[in-house]
């Protein structure tokens, strides 16, 4: 089997791989992986295709690459939901765990809490004091059950002991909307998508959801700096291929994607999109893949969120 393997690897790739993107065309998910599968393709000297498949929050796409040969040439694109699924749903259509092999964690990037400017409140201590003496009265919008804003003000509420009502739209844009219209108290959304509004006046950035501050708002600080120190919300992208992957093709593609995320040009366009570079090996990426699990799953057990 090692000879085998060995064999497949020093003869990899020879035809095109599969991205599979469990997501829309068009958003955030699939602007990295576009970004990672154009780079990947100069380096691999094979073509890297982007293969979109919606639905489910992203169960469908996943379930796909779960059940494709284990020979390096489909490969899924997993984000924040590859986590949060198995505690959010009552079964899923696979094993999180047993049915993929991690090769990198590619990005990941902060949200920004901002709240409307009639929010008598200017950092994150006055807004957990503000909901203290106004229990769920302040509102805060995402766009859906289950997704990355609403797990965010889950864990705000969890680890601050408040209450915050949760409002879900179809979508970010009908959020957003109403956020600036003074319909809503507050919204978790990305850096790049409400900076402008903090900068124009018509929104106040409170803080960002990740340990450390953000590349492109490096004056606003973290939730963790205000005094809940376990808090730490980041939407990630990492590549995964289904399990039994040989190890040597799993190290052949993880190398390729970190030359290709360290390269400056690439930074900068992930960057543009609120997407930070981290780039890691295999076994990080698996060790990060069971801390999210375990750390999602007691929010969304204390929260009582099932998946819609």
């Amino acid at each position: 089997m090692l000879v085998q393997n060995g064999a497949m690897a020093q003869s990899f790739p020879n035809r095109a791989l599969r991205l599979i993107v469990p997501f829309s065309a068009g958003g955030p998910t699939d602007a990295i992986a576009r970004t990672l599968a154009q780079q990947m393709s100069l380096g691999l000297g094979q073509q890297v295709v982007v293969d979109n498949r919606p639905g489910a929050n992203a169960i469908i796409g996943t379930e796909l690459g779960a059940r494709a040969a284990p020979d390096g040439y489909t490969l899924v694109m997993v984000a924040f939901p590859h986590a949060i699924n198995p505690s959010l749903q009552t079964k899923l259509p696979y094993d999180t765990v047993a049915d993929f092999a991690p090769v990198s964690l590619a990005t990941a990037g902060p949200m920004l809490l901002a709240v409307h400017p009639s929010v008598p409140v200017s950092d994150v201590k006055g807004l957990i004091a503000l909901a203290r003496a106004r229990p769920g009265d302040l509102t805060c919008g995402s766009s859906g059950n289950g997704s990355t804003a609403h797990l965010a003000l889950a864990m705000l509420n969890h680890l601050a002991g408040i209450k915050i009502t949760h409002v879900a739209y179809k979508g970010a844009g009908q959020g957003m909307t109403d956020l600036l219209g003074g319909h809503l108290s507050m919204y978790f959304g990305g850096v790049m998508a409400l900076l402008p509004h903090v900068k124009g006046g018509k929104l106040k950035g409170l803080a960002v959801s990740t340990r450390k501050r953000s590349e492109a708002a490096p004056a606003v600080p973290t939730i963790a700096e205000t005094g809940l120190a376990d808090y730490e919300v980041s939407g990630w992208y990492g590549v995964v291929a289904p399990a039994r992957t040989p190890v040597a093709i799993v190290r052949r593609l993880n190398a390729e994607i970190v030359t290709q995320l360290q390269r400056g040009d690439v930074r900068e366009r992930l960057a543009a999109n609120g997407a930070e570079v981290v780039a890691s090996s295999p076994e990080q990426f698996t060790a990060y893949i069971a801390g999210e699990l375990a750390k999602w799953e007691k929010v969304i057990k204390a929260a009582g969120i099932r998946g819609d």
